[in-house]
This record gives C-alpha cells, structure tokens and sequence, in this order.
C-alpha cells in the first residue's frame, strides 16, 4: 500500500461539526471527530508515518517465578534484591517498595543504599525516604536513558509478572494492591503524573469468543503466563459492551472501560524531585559484577537493577521479553486509548504510543534491541484503517 493512502489528518478547526469530513493539505479526505454519548468527542488519530518521532526496543525483565524481593549476604553486604518484574514494573512498583523495605527493616540500619533509578529503584528510594530512612542512589543512568522510561506507561499488574506454575498470585496480589493504593493517592498532582482515560477494545467478532481464542492460545503455548486479574477485578471498572449506533468505530462490537496510565515524564520527574527535596542523594557508578557491591559504602544495598540484573548477578531466570514502542508526535485532544486486533494506541501528555502484540509470547526470549521501523507502520496502518471507517453514532 502506497504511503499516501496511510496518511490520515486530524481535524484542523475546532468545532467541525459531526458528520462533515475535511480535506487536508494533502487533499486527503479524514474522518471528523464524532460525538459519542457519555463520552464525549472522539477525535480522530492522525495515522501517518511522518509523526513517528522515535522508536524504542526494551527488554522486559521477565522470570518464571516472579519478581525476585529478597536478601542476599554479598560481599559483606546486605543485598535487596528488587527486580525481575516483567512488563509489570511500574504497575507493583510501590507494592514492591513496600516489602523491599521490610526487608531492609531487617538489617537494622539507618542508612540505605539503592542500586538502579529506573521505576523499581526510584519508588524504593522515595518509599524508604518517606519512611525515616537515608538513602542514596548509585546508578549509571537516569531517565530518559534509564529502560523503564521507555515502557507503553499503562496499569498492566499482571503482564509477563511470571507462570501460571511458578508465580505466587497470593504474593502478586499483595503487591498489586499496595502500588493501587498508593497510586490513588498521587493523581491530580500538576502534569498529571497519573491519569485515567477512557478505553476503547474493538472486535471483528463477540468478545467472548475472541476471549476463548485467547484462551485457547494461551494454553497451547509453551510458556503459560500468569493471569491473575481476576484476583483483583474490584480495583478498576468493568468492561462495557456499547450498542451499535453509540460509537462512531466500524466494528459490530465494542467495549468500554477506564484504564490508568503514567505520564512517565512527568511522573519520573515528580519521583526523583520527591526523593531529592528529601534529603537523597544521587551518586553514577558502573557495577560490573556482585563482587563490586563492596565499592558502596551503605551496608545496606537495595538491587533494583531491572534487565541489567542478569548480566551484573549472572542470573538466568531473567528472560529477556522483547517489546518496541512506536512514539508519535502527542495529539492532546486524544483522551483515550484504543485495541484493535495486534494493534493498540495509547495517549500520553508528551506522545503517543502504538505497539503491536499478538500475546504474551510475542519477543519472548528474544533480546535484541534492534528496531524495525516497519513493525510501527503496520501498527499505525491498522489504524489508519480503522480511523478511516468512522461513522456519525446515531
């Protein structure tokens, strides 16, 4: 397909009414925004390859049994090990943070050294401090060079979090609950850090089917990744099936619902802000191996080195689970967010986000971050597909 029969425009005007199309300067023909009831106006993606503004590739630390919260004696220090969350790491991070400082009660100290300023490392260190503790960060990078700020920032508890066979959901669940809570507590801070948008899942066919396959598939693969949602359904809305003539997508069916995402720009800049105004200290360094833990002063050292754990502690049960992102150019007046198929849009303050995934397999055990530009254009071209079927809801 020829690149100009992808290029879908926004609506340039404000207050095109719904119903009426605009031709860009392209002489494109896009679709309006469309009035939905109890929702709003939909406003259309702008569906063009040249609003992607960079691609990232990252690995998500993925283990069989779960994240790895525990102490270790290394090199005659007490070693915290806080790492190995798959694609959950900014959804358990506080969860997390709370047990790694039960943990780190344990040693008696008052003076607490963290490995990492990625997401895992960052909340551990703003936990502990608020908690009367010292603490200093070591690190070699912080954002935006730092893994976790490359993640599609949205509230996925359970995703790639570990094996139906090996993970403790009880475990899960506890830490599922604590990051909620805390998270609760920190939405509406200025730039939005946190947010809830709506959500919008479209299906060629009923969901419940379309559930099954996915079930069905899931079994079959080799690798069984936990799904414990259903642990904790309570914390977030339903789904809500939205009857032909109440949305402008084309498919026969479509639901609802409200989803949390991260604005991790912002939000990472309030965490480090947070731990800095409170008397933490950032320190680079470059550990090679367990054996330099000795270079930090801190008895006490919380490992919150993410994918990099596998290579600094030799650990294999770190499976590399390849994921890329496609960030485009942010279209502010987009508020929610959009599955369809292997595709799906995601709104953030700073940008948007495509990705494409199939299931939970998708990138498993690959570890190459390599991007490939045309991975996003499909992503982008399915929805470009979908933007262009807009119709008036009745």
């Amino acid at each position: 397909m020829k690149r100009r029969e992808l290029i879908l425009s926004a609506v340039a005007a404000t207050g095109a009414g719904s119903g009426t199309n605009r031709v860009d300067a392209l002489g494109l023909i896009t679709p309006a925004p469309r009035y939905v009831p109890n929702a709003g106006t939909i406003y259309p993606f702008q569906a063009r390859t040249d609003r992607i503004a960079r691609l990232s590739v990252c690995t998500r630390p993925f283990r069989k049994q779960g994240p790895r919260i525990e102490l270790e004696k290394i090199a005659g220090k007490n070693v915290v090990h806080n790492y190995g969350h798959g694609g959950s790491g900014w959804s358990l991070s506080w969860g997390s943070a709370m047990a790694v400082t039960s943990l780190v009660r344990t040693t008696n100290v008052r003076e607490v050294a963290v490995v990492g300023c990625g997401a895992l490392g960052l909340t551990a260190a703003v936990y502990m401090i608020r908690n009367g503790l010292k603490v200093k960060i070591y690190t070699r990078e912080r954002a935006p060079d730092v893994r976790s700020f490359n993640a599609s920032a949205g509230w996925t508890p359970a995703s790639r979090v570990g094996t139906v066979e090996d993970c403790d959901p009880v475990r899960w669940e506890e830490l599922c609950r604590n990051s909620f809570r805390m998270f609760q507590g920190l939405m509406g801070l200025p730039g939005d850090p946190l947010q809830w948008v709506d959500s919008y899942s479209l299906s060629d066919i009923p969901f419940d089917q379309a559930q099954a396959q996915r079930k069905s598939d899931a079994a079959a693969a080799p690798v069984h990744f936990g799904t414990f949602d259903d642990r904790t359904k309570d914390l977030i809305p339903g789904n809500e099936d939205m009857a032909p003539g109440t949305h402008p997508f084309p498919t026969p069916y479509v639901q609802r619902t409200s989803q949390l995402i991260y604005n991790l720009p912002a939000y990472m800049s309030w965490l480090e802000h947070e731990f800095l105004i409170n008397g933490g200290q950032i320190e680079y360094i470059d550990l090679q191996g367990p054996h330099d833990f000795g270079r930090i002063k801190e008895t006490t050292i919380v490992n919150s080195t993410g994918y990099g754990a596998r290579a600094l502690m030799s650990d294999e049960s770190i499976i590399p689970v390849r994921g890329q992102l496609g960030h485009l150019v942010p279209q502010h007046e987009i508020s929610y967010a959009l599955r369809y198929q292997n595709a799906s849009l995601l709104p953030r303050h700073d940008e948007l986000v495509v990705q494409r995934g199939t299931s939970d397999m998708d990138g498993y055990d690959n570890p190459s971050v390599a991007p490939d530009r045309a991975e996003s254009e499909e992503v982008i071209q399915k929805l470009a597909n979908i933007f262009a079927r807009m119709t008036a809801p009745a």
